[in-house]
């Protein structure tokens, strides 16, 4: 039985989910089921690998967005009863590139030997993090901006929603819809629940941003510029709403502080701290 569910997250750009899927199940068919979200995708922009098609008006106007279409994801699977038959569940949008064949296997393979840790993240060669990890592969963090996570069911089912399972209230907040803090949310329940967040330059990924700069019109959303300033105005006004929080340095001492509290309960873990 394969261990891991990736679920990819498209938006009217068929090709480059397809892409990403087949790499996917080329060099990890062993270790991964794959499964792809349509968050609100016109009917002659679908996969041809689609699992569930977000198809609701609001979808269909507006897309899910990160939050909401894994939130759909992960609850279409935990009502289909196979959730609980999954290890760990990769998160990956479909602009997400791999630098290395094989992929999904090493990074469980990590989470194997790390039993604490909730969240993990392979590293982009574009982030300042990977020179707190030059000497030693896989850190715990405390602050994690990524569009692939690979995520331990227990974490999840640690914190998750079970009596509301759809796409606005799972395992993200899906009111903070573009999502600009909910990557520190995340880690900080991760932190309080007893998880670890690490970051592995073991792999390699980043984010093909030239999708949202040259394909905002297919993929029916603001421009670049736009869209960065909605995803933090809108963020900012969710923190502040939720948390009380007027900055995301906030935000983040607020995840710090519990990051810290691990270590104390877990000093074992000590030579993975930053």
């Amino acid at each position: 039985m394969k261990r891991i569910a990736t679920i990819i997250l498209n938006r009217n750009l068929p090709d480059e989910t397809n892409k990403l899927y087949e790499h996917l199940s080329k060099f990890d068919a062993d270790a991964t089921d794959i499964f792809v979200v349509e968050a609100g995708s016109d009917a002659d922009r679908l996969s041809r690998y689609t699992s569930w098609h977000a198809d609701w008006p609001d979808a269909m106007a507006h897309g899910l967005r990160y939050s909401r279409g894994m939130n759909f994801g992960l609850s279409q699977l935990w009502k289909e009863g196979k959730f609980e038959q999954y290890d760990a569940f990769f998160l990956l949008t479909n602009d997400t590139e791999f630098q290395q064949r094989q992929t999904v296997a090493p990074l469980m393979a990590i989470l194997d030997q790390h039993p604490r840790v909730g969240i993990l993240s392979p590293c982009s060669e574009r982030w300042g993090e990977r020179m707190l990890l030059q000497n030693q592969k896989t850190k715990y963090f405390w602050f994690i901006h990524n569009n692939a996570y690979l995520l331990r069911r227990e974490f999840i089912e640690s914190i998750c929603d079970r009596d509301q399972p759809n796409a606005i209230d799972f395992l993200f907040d899906g009111n903070n819809f573009r999502g600009y803090g909910s990557e520190s949310e995340l880690t900080a329940k991760a932190y309080a629940n007893d998880w670890a967040a690490a970051i592995t330059s073991e792999i390699w990924a980043g984010e093909n941003e030239s999708h949202l700069l040259n394909k905002a019109d297919l993929i029916k959303t603001e421009g670049y510029e736009d869209n960065l300033k909605l995803y933090v105005e809108e963020g900012l006004r969710w923190m502040r709403k939720k948390y009380g929080f007027n900055s995301h340095w906030s935000m983040q001492q607020y995840v710090k502080s519990f990051y810290d509290h691990f270590f104390e309960f877990h000093p074992e873990y000590i030579n993975y701290k930053i």
